[in-house]
């Protein structure tokens, strides 16, 4: 199993349009950086894994069960398991460390 990784060398996998992903996987979570393009939107969705998140730059707008906050600085957030969410990017973009549990297997 690997155990170290450098985001530099991790391919990129689009999520949605302007949505990138590197990511990272053990056994029991998954590490996800993600870039938004400004004003990038990731669609309404639900999945069964809990989300955790972590602002690293620019600004995100994310509602997660119809309740929506504005995310800067360095703000954590958590979407638990099959709770319908969605995030805008603001108008510089944003870059957020996400971790997922149990890993998304679609994302391997």
């Amino acid at each position: 199993m690997r155990r170290f990784w450098n985001p530099e060398d991790i391919h990129p996998r689009e999520l949605a349009p302007g949505v990138m992903a590197k990511i990272a996987s053990g056994e029991k979570v998954m590490l996800s950086l993600v870039t938004l393009a400004p004003n990038a939107v990731v669609p309404m969705h639900a999945h069964p894994h809990e989300q955790m998140g972590m602002m690293v730059s620019g600004t995100l707008e994310l509602t997660v069960a119809g309740e929506t906050r504005t995310l800067s600085g360095n703000a954590i957030f958590l979407v638990p398991g099959d709770l319908s969410h969605k995030a805008v990017a603001g108008p510089q973009g944003a870059m957020t460390l996400e971790a997922f549990s149990p890993p998304r297997e679609e994302f391997r």
